[in-house]
């Protein structure tokens, strides 16, 4: 079996390279993993192909298919900050990218699986009050969130031809990224937990009320692999749809996060509300997942357990179902 990584390097990509090349990892037979980035780490693995380039650059990409994949995870993307500063990279990245790979794969003799990291950012604000759920209407409101909207229409349209047996994962916020400066603009979301790990103050730039959907990064890698590994035949209503996720407040996080380290480091973070940024991470309704819950995809299951998957404190949790 020959397997594509794209952003391999990256946070999730990284993860989901190191699942896939245990001895019991969910595609047992795996004899290559081709492993897509700008940077890359070095590899043991001899399975491992390193394939160091930009994927802005056709020729790079018309590379990668040398040979057929079996399955591909296409978690590259300039995310929601760095394609709002430069749209011209964001749009070849994003959006040019993601076609030239389906195109790749098409052109194979034998359909492969793609999984495609959507984003819920395809939502937009303000979201309804009620709910969220496999109905909701996408209408993203920044350049991300539309570069992952037309993302999950290619996939839904190769798949409907039988060119690409392509499912589309819709993730919320995934924790807990490194504390560096990069371009989500959600950042805050891991760095509070780094902040109370270390005994830090912490200034949140949203209120305690602030909710929004949260998964770790293992739940995360762990619903890439079980989507790559659904029967070809499995019944699936739609190509994208969302994935269950925990729907915490800030307090709530925080919360989580004290019954590791403590109430001190609870005591450590002040708030400094920014209402946009708020408006567009902060005020997420209720989540409803029927499609994902039918096909086995699961959250972390509480909050405690989820920073502790966030944060390696070796904790796990098997829960369908949003919250």
């Amino acid at each position: 079996m020959r397997v594509g990584v794209t952003g391999a390097g990256g946070f999730v990509g990284s993860a989901l390279v190191a699942a896939l090349l245990e001895p019991a990892g969910a595609l047992p037979n795996l004899d290559e993993l081709v492993a897509v980035d700008a940077v890359l780490p070095a590899h043991a693995d001899a399975r491992v192909v390193r394939a160091e380039g930009d994927l802005a650059d056709p020729d790079f990409r018309e590379s990668l298919f040398a040979a057929p994949f079996d399955a591909v995870f296409h978690l590259a993307a300039v995310p929601g900050g760095a394609a709002a500063r430069d749209p011209g990279l964001g749009w070849r990245v994003n959006v040019e990218a993601t076609l030239a790979i389906l195109d790749g794969l098409a052109a194979q003799t034998a359909p492969a699986r793609l999984v495609f990291s959507s984003s819920i950012g395809v939502f937009g604000v303000p979201l309804p009050a009620d709910k969220v759920d496999d109905e909701t209407l996408p209408l993203p409101t920044l350049s991300y969130g539309a570069h992952k909207l037309i993302g999950e229409t290619l996939v839904a349209d190769y798949a409907r031809r039988g060119l690409v047996d392509g499912i589309a994962l819709r993730l919320p916020g995934i924790l807990a990224r490194p504390r560096v400066k990069g371009g989500h603009l959600s950042a805050y979301m891991s760095d509070i937990l780094h902040a109370m790990a270390a005994g830090e103050d912490f200034v949140c730039p949203v209120s305690r009320e602030a909710t929004s959907w949260f998964m770790s990064r293992a739940r995360c890698v762990d619903n890439l692999l079980h989507a790559a590994a659904l029967p070809r035949d499995a019944e699936l209503p739609r190509r994208a749809f969302n994935l269950p996720a925990l729907r915490l407040s800030m307090a709530e996080l925080i919360a989580g996060a004290e019954t590791h380290f403590g109430q001190a480091a609870g005591r450590r973070v002040s708030f400094d509300p920014n209402a946009a940024l708020e408006a567009q991470f902060g005020a997420y309704p209720p989540l409803a997942t029927p499609i994902a819950d039918a096909l086995g995809f699961c959250h972390d299951g509480d909050a405690p357990t989820l920073v502790a998957r966030a944060l390696g404190l070796n904790s796990s949790a098997q829960t369908r179902g949003a919250a």
